[in-house]
């Protein structure tokens, strides 16, 4: 096998280099080889193609515009779309089987997992790569029509020059396919990745009053109502036996200790005071102490984040903290926050059997979500055996 030969100095330069292998157009050949004949293969299959495309998008966008005075038009609209972007799927394959054109897959569209059916349709409606979709099949089919009546005659007629005319019609398809069916420019792209992480911030932010309601309804509710009925025997009882009101009243005081360290704790839950008042090392240092294993804990961090991301730090390594209490087995854990340029860093480790991961039931994905929609990272290095090292990724903001 030839080694490849490393591209020169000049061809930086002048920016050739930088052209992806499989996006050059490979040269015109002088023979019928096989890449030839995929080529008029694909032109002779452009009418076909081009037939079914547009009727589909005729027939489905006419009855979606007649309907649209009923409440069937819309939906049916949105259908439309997301049938016309599996049509460019299947284009694409094509163009890469017949053409040697690889061009990626878009995104999927940015939905929450508990999008109702309203948001669904809405966001179908706004996707760019169904209507450009839309629009490739609806001018294809005079360029299948006119593709299909050269190259079928030339069969017979222009045979020696048929290479040079089926290398120019399918470099028009490839122009086609590029520049209607390729990904969403970037921004498009990051457009879509902001829809879908706002949808997963909404999720996370329900989930979290979910957990609030249910800890006040479990907890200091429920010991706030025994409490009450208690005083209320007491009462009850404070003239016919003083000192059996006297023993209620006591075990009241207990209850409101426990109502109190309860209530203490959800708010610690919340944003604990430590946190807004000290900062992060203060506040990892107190979370540290609760911990189970022993946990060493250095910040290195030359001024405070800005309040979000401070507390998006704090949750995130209180959480790892108590997986490593409740599942790592470990004997020692350490805690390690620095900030590099605008990026703020944390890593947590421990020495325990190993084996986590982002699929394995510990709240590990709800950590990567959560980090992935303020355009964080969160990385999992987790071997059977052990150790275990979580590092975390979030942008520095300053405080305003």
């Amino acid at each position: 096998m030839t080694a490849p030969v490393p591209r020169s100095r000049s061809s930086l330069a002048d920016g050739s280099a930088d052209t992806d292998d499989r996006d050059r157009l490979p040269p015109v050949r002088f023979a019928f080889d096989g890449h030839t004949w995929k080529e008029i293969a694909h032109l002779l299959l452009n009418l076909p193609v081009a037939v079914f495309g547009f009727v589909y998008v005729f027939t489905t966008v006419w009855v979606s515009g007649v309907l649209t005075i009923t409440v069937v038009g819309v939906p049916l609209l949105a259908a439309t779309l997301l049938g016309a972007r599996q049509l460019g799927k299947l284009e694409r394959a094509r163009a890469r089987a017949l053409l040697g054109l690889r061009v990626e897959e878009p995104s999927p569209l940015p939905l929450a997992k508990r999008a109702g059916r309203t948001q669904r349709m809405w966001m179908g409606l706004k996707d760019p790569v169904g209507w450009r979709t839309l629009l490739y099949d609806f001018i294809r089919l005079p360029w299948g029509i006119l593709t299909f009546c050269i190259v079928l005659p030339s069969l017979f007629v222009l045979w020696p020059v048929l290479p040079f005319i089926a290398r120019g019609l399918t470099n028009a398809d490839r122009a086609m396919v590029r520049g209607l069916l390729s990904p969403s420019d970037e921004l498009e792209r990051r457009i879509a990745e902001l829809e879908s992480d706002r949808g997963v911030v909404v999720d996370t932010a329900a989930a979290d009053l979910r957990r609030i309601e249910r800890d006040l309804h479990d907890g200091a509710q429920a010991r706030l109502v025994n409490l009450a009925m208690g005083l209320g025997l007491a009462k009850e009882k404070l003239l016919e036996d003083p000192d059996g009101a006297a023993a209620m009243v006591e075990e009241a005081h207990g209850e409101v200790k426990l109502a109190l360290q309860e209530l203490r704790d959800l708010a610690r839950g919340i944003h604990p005071a430590v946190l807004t008042d000290r900062g992060l090392d203060a506040a990892l240092s107190s979370v540290a102490s609760r911990c189970t294993v022993p946990v060493q804990v250095t910040a290195d961090l030359p001024s405070r984040p800005a309040p979000a991301i401070e507390g998006i730090a704090y949750f995130t390594v209180s959480e790892l903290l108590q997986n490593i209490s409740k599942h790592s087995g470990a004997r020692s854990a350490s805690v390690d926050v620095w900030r590099s340029d605008d990026r703020l860093l944390i890593q947590v480790t421990d020495d325990g059997r190993g084996g986590a991961s982002l699929d394995g039931g510990t709240g590990m994905r709800g950590l990567a979500d959560r980090l992935g929609a303020v355009d964080g990272l969160f990385v999992v290095d987790s071997p059977a055996g052990g150790p275990t090292t979580v590092t975390a990724e979030l942008p520095w903001r300053d405080r305003g």
